[in-house]
């Protein structure tokens, strides 16, 4: 283990273009006679004020955005005006990507952005609860990962999008209840499946019972855990014999290598220090990086960092907890995570690409790391992007908020934030001061 050095049902609607005010205009009037369905209508279509980034010159076809990365790159701003967006997929030139549109239920839509951006963008789906977890399956189908179920996207070319339940009865109160999807190559997914609370608190928000377990550890379908299932035609029941391992607050950052090595990078618990003042709550805990084990028991909320028994639970024996393989930066808050297998970054290939979140000084970054076969981590993660700092205005921090990661076909990384409601694309310079 190593310590790195940096920081209900189904919901249909038609399928319409965001392209122009006149067409949606001419939408709206004609949905009015679907009464029941016009809020959530009315909700897709409007926009939600946001700052925009200062752009200047081109990174490879978009408006170039002034942040940090290694010479020969950019990075270009490839949609920006949305609302809360998350996770996103690629199959061809089409871009997917799931708006959460708020902490608010049923504001989410699924969005389509076609000709890799270039071409018209359309709302495939609206009125999802929030959608955050977004994945083509090696079965080639769509998959939307909501807080209670996972739903099959059946898309049509000129008709609406559909959607269909295949997993139910997830956890989804508390503290985590968005979802992360990770395909497999035998046509499964992975599910994250966040913990209700920080560290186990009671309901009134005093410290747990230490000679108790914790109840969120002891339901049918476990918190703080990942859990994996094969889609089928018939709609399945999430339950125990899903779990694939426990003990991980929120492990938000799923991804699957090229050898099927399931890899996660854990959002860690806070305020240490409240069960525990010498405890810095700056610096504690680390985020887990975990090359994930099939039944083995990573610790939350007894254990923290490489087995060390938490504030709460003193004298819990950690000696059994599988430790974490890589320690990240205190709060960074992973969220998106990739293995790059394709051509346009040669010095990346092989590499996990990870997104922090966070927003203290360690988060609102992108970075990279390199990976053995078996998805062990050699040496500490590199920054990729960053500099959002320096693009911070009054009021507004963190400036970047990084969450979804997706390579297009061409090779270049997309990369979604959610607080600044903004896609950007990390592609190659090729401005002539970078032939």
């Amino acid at each position: 283990m190593t310590i790195a050095s940096d920081a209900t049902g189904s919901f249909i609607t038609g399928k319409q273009t965001m392209s122009g005010d006149t067409q949606w205009s001419g939408f709206l009037k004609k949905a009015c006679v679907l009464s029941v369905m016009l809020p959530s209508l009315l909700a897709a279509g409007t926009a939600h004020a946001r700052s925009v980034y200062t752009t200047s010159g081109s990174c490879d076809g978009f408006p170039r955005v002034n942040l940090q990365t290694p010479s020969g790159t950019c990075v270009g701003l490839f949609a920006s005006g949305l609302r809360f967006p998350r996770d996103m997929a690629v199959r061809d030139s089409t871009v997917y990507v799931v708006d959460m549109g708020s902490w608010q239920r049923n504001q989410g839509r699924l969005l389509a952005f076609e000709q890799n951006g270039h071409g018209r963008q359309d709302v495939l789906l609206t009125g999802l609860d929030r959608p955050s977890g977004l994945t083509f399956a090696s079965d080639g189908q769509l998959y939307i990962a909501l807080p209670d179920r996972v739903l099959r996207v059946i898309l049509h070319k000129n008709s609406p999008a559909e959607t269909r339940e295949v997993l139910g009865g997830l956890p989804s109160t508390g503290r985590h209840p968005l979802k992360t999807l990770a395909a497999d190559h035998d046509r499964g997914l992975y599910v994250s499946e966040g913990s209700a609370t920080n560290n186990c608190e009671t309901a009134s928000g005093g410290f747990p019972v230490a000679s108790q377990a914790c109840p969120e550890t002891q339901g049918e379908v476990p918190r703080a855990s990942i859990l994996w299932f094969r889609p089928t035609e018939q709609p399945q029941s999430a339950s125990r014999t899903n779990v694939v391992a426990t003990g991980m607050r929120n492990p938000a950052a799923l991804t699957v290598t090229p050898n099927g090595v399931l890899l996660a990078a854990v959002n860690g618990r806070d305020s240490i220090n409240a069960a525990d003042p010498k405890l810095s709550d700056e610096t504690l805990p680390h985020e887990p990086f975990l090359v994930v084990q099939k039944g083995k028991d990573y610790g939350w909320p007894y254990c923290f960092d490489d087995r060390k028994p938490a504030p709460e639970y003193p004298k819990h024996d950690c000696s059994a907890v599988t430790p974490p393989d890589l320690l990240l930066p205190a709060h960074a808050a992973p969220l998106g995570m990739l293995v790059y297998t394709q051509n346009a970054f040669h010095e990346l290939q092989g590499k996990v690409i990870v997104t922090y979140h966070g927003y203290r000084d360690m988060g609102h970054r992108v970075m990279s790391l390199a990976i053995d076969a078996d998805g062990k981590p050699q040496g500490s993660p590199q920054s990729l992007v960053e500099g959002w700092r320096n693009l911070s205005q009054p009021g507004k921090n963190p400036n970047g908020s990084p969450v979804g990661l997706a390579v297009m076909a061409d090779g270049t990384l997309l990369i979604s934030e959610d607080h600044n409601g903004t896609i950007l694309r990390f592609a190659p310079d090729r401005s002539p001061d970078h032939p």
